[in-house]
């Protein structure tokens, strides 16, 4: 489980280098290294879920047709949101979600879901990414190894470093990175979120960056209460 092709840290490093989304192994590593002002912290799971769950349902009231990026680690965790999943994937452009999958899918009126291996930094993360031009946001999160251990600790209680915003231009990278993954299970689908981005405007509201940090602090007591 601990031991995947590219670490997190790694990839950011790597995407820092070179300021390139292409081949990124990690959707949290082309967001963190894009230059925008997010602070990352360390949340626990139960936080991550809350946070993730207020994102899926404001999508589900303002956002017309999204494209709609989830990233789960294990099937089991997708398995427990499907049904959210499946009503937000009925008004988007495109819906795609990375677990486990034995196999790519395709199910009627649900996302495409994408296998990811073993070897991959992003079976390690967490993702959850609404792109629509009147509403977006995107949190991502990675586990970090050595702090809390998936057979060891209570399921809500492990650790994870999340970053997450508003932020139109950093949501839209989020889903770039996550096309190019696309593309290396199915190439065609890949393409054709990456020409949905082309043209696709971004949210036309950017949010303030003190709103974002005003946020991420009520975010940091609520999860150490």
């Amino acid at each position: 489980y601990r031991h995947r092709g590219l670490s997190i840290p790694a990839a950011i490093e790597r995407a820092k280098e070179d300021g390139s989304i292409a081949d990124r192994p990690s959707i949290y590593a082309a967001v963190a290294s894009s230059g925008r002002e997010i602070r990352p912290q360390v949340l626990k799971k139960s936080s991550l879920m809350a946070l993730s769950r207020a994102i899926e349902h404001e999508a589900l009231a303002c956002a017309v047709s999204p494209i709609l990026i989830g990233a789960f680690q294990h099937e089991g965790f997708y398995r427990a949101v499907e049904p959210r999943y499946k009503q937000i994937a009925k008004q988007a452009d495109a819906a795609v979600v990375f677990a486990d999958f034995e196999r790519q899918r395709e199910p009627k009126g649900g996302p495409v879901e994408i296998p990811i291996s073993s070897e991959d930094a992003l079976g390690n993360e967490w993702a959850v990414v609404v792109d629509s031009p009147g509403y977006c946001a995107c949190l991502l999160a990675w586990e970090q190894p050595g702090v809390t251990e998936p057979d060891e600790d209570p399921d809500l209680d492990r650790r994870f470093e999340a970053i997450w915003t508003l932020d139109p231009i950093a949501t839209r990278r989020a889903s770039q990175a996550a096309a190019r993954l696309v593309s290396r299970c199915d190439p065609k689908l890949g393409a054709e979120i990456d020409e949905l981005l082309i043209d696709r405007p971004l949210a036309f509201e950017e949010p303030s960056p003190a709103l974002t940090a005003l946020t991420n602090r009520v975010v940091a007591y609520l999860d150490a209460a």
